[in-house]
């Protein structure tokens, strides 16, 4: 966003966060951090993410556009210059992802008074750490054929399930959980809750390892798992429609509470300084014509999104409520395995090298994140369907049989 698109308060506020992050600059980590917050797996790791979003929060760069009456900071078209800054900082990302860029959204336009004041807070500050319990052993794709069920018992539900890819299931406080309530029908059979997680009786959380050796997925099992009331979110039988807006906000239809480092900016950044420091042949890998030009492709794809995000804030050009939050998330995903594959061509026979080697470039960051790219392009709905939902009900083209 150029600065001629920003009101004065908002030009004033992008001065006092890059003030603010070059003066406060955390320390580096005591251990390696992911690449993304879905891979936290420690303890150190967690407690520095979290004590880096509390700080953040507190000096106004998380939960900006919320309401002061959930925690927020009360102020319109904030956030989005935090997280544009932050991202240029090169600062850590914020750990409470789903807190931040799901479960708040959709407490904030579903839930009830009572549920914003008492979920909302903690999301910003990051003091509670959310996971998302949608996806199941047989239901992935197909959100809609979930199998964990809540009963109804008095004023409480009994939840009997599994749930599967739970990221940062093992340190999270709280869940937002999708559930049947009825057999009788697909859609309106789905009932949403807030369900606790930490220490929740009857809960048991059980960590993943990926193809890059890294945990931060999870499943999560409920037996007789008791909750009250007034943890569902909206009415019996509207989880689909709650569902639908954590989906939108997790594809980018939102800013978000603030998201941290990380992007297209400082992406390119990396396949540069890879490329200059990459000798084959003799010559340096940022002298080559082909290397050169394959990572100038890259940067047109990067301003191709950020002018895409752009325009998904003016609502005139947003023809269908939709495409541009799944067409973001599908050209995001597959932005950043493309940068991690040119990364690894780039590297060469280095490549081959992981992170624990010393020898490495770039402490084996672009093999970890090649490898590490193909969960992206699963996440929040597979690329495949993304392109099925984009041509199907944007496009109105017909089903393929």
């Amino acid at each position: 966003m150029s600065s001629a698109d920003l009101s004065q308060e908002q030009r004033e506020f992008g001065e006092y966060a890059r003030g603010w992050l070059a003066e406060n600059a955390p320390p580096p980590p005591p251990e390696r951090l992911p690449i993304t917050p879905i891979e936290v797996m420690t303890v150190g790791q967690r407690d520095y993410l979290q004590a880096w979003q509390r700080k953040c929060y507190d000096a106004g760069l998380v939960g900006a556009d919320y309401p002061k009456a959930y925690g927020g900071h009360g102020h319109t078209g904030f956030q989005r210059i935090a997280n544009q800054e932050m991202n240029r900082a090169g600062v850590p990302f914020l750990i409470n992802i789903v807190g931040l860029s799901m479960a708040a959204p959709t407490i904030l336009q579903h839930g009830t008074e009572e549920q914003r004041r008492k979920f909302i807070p903690g999301c910003l500050s990051g003091d509670e750490i959310w996971c998302q319990g949608f996806s199941e052993p047989g239901a992935g794709s197909d959100l809609a054929n979930q199998r964990t069920s809540a009963v109804p018992d008095g004023e409480d539900w009994i939840i009997n399930g599994h749930k599967v890819w739970t990221s940062l299931g093992h340190f999270a406080t709280w869940m937002i959980l999708v559930t049947r309530t009825s057999k009788d029908h697909k859609y309106d059979g789905l009932t949403y809750f807030l369900c606790p997680i930490a220490g929740q009786p009857g809960v048991t959380v059980r960590p993943l390892v990926k193809i890059t050796g890294e945990t931060g997925f999870n499943e999560v099992f409920f037996e007789d798992v008791r909750i009250p009331d007034a943890y569902r979110l909206d009415e019996v039988g509207k989880g689909w429609a709650v569902a639908m807006t954590t989906l939108l906000a997790e594809r980018g239809a939102s800013e978000g509470a603030g998201s941290g480092g990380g992007g297209g900016e400082s992406a390119i950044r990396d396949l540069i300084e890879l490329a200059r420091g990459t000798w084959r042949d003799g010559v340096l890998a940022a002298d080559d014509p082909v290397t050169r030009d394959a990572i100038m492709q890259r940067a047109i794809v990067a301003e191709g999104m950020r002018q895409n995000a752009k325009r998904a804030r003016v609502p005139a050009l947003c023809d269908h409520p939709m495409r541009l939050p799944l067409q973001q998330k599908l050209t995001g995903s597959e932005f950043q395995q493309n940068n991690a594959r040119l990364g690894v061509e780039i590297a060469g026979a280095h490549s081959t090298l992981y992170k624990l080697d010393p020898s490495a470039p770039q402490a084996g960051h672009w093999p970890l994140a090649y490898l590490n790219s193909y969960g992206n392009t699963i996440a929040a709905g597979t690329n495949e369907i993304q392109r099925n939902i984009l041509g199907e009900r944007v496009l109105g083209l017909p089903k393929t049989k």
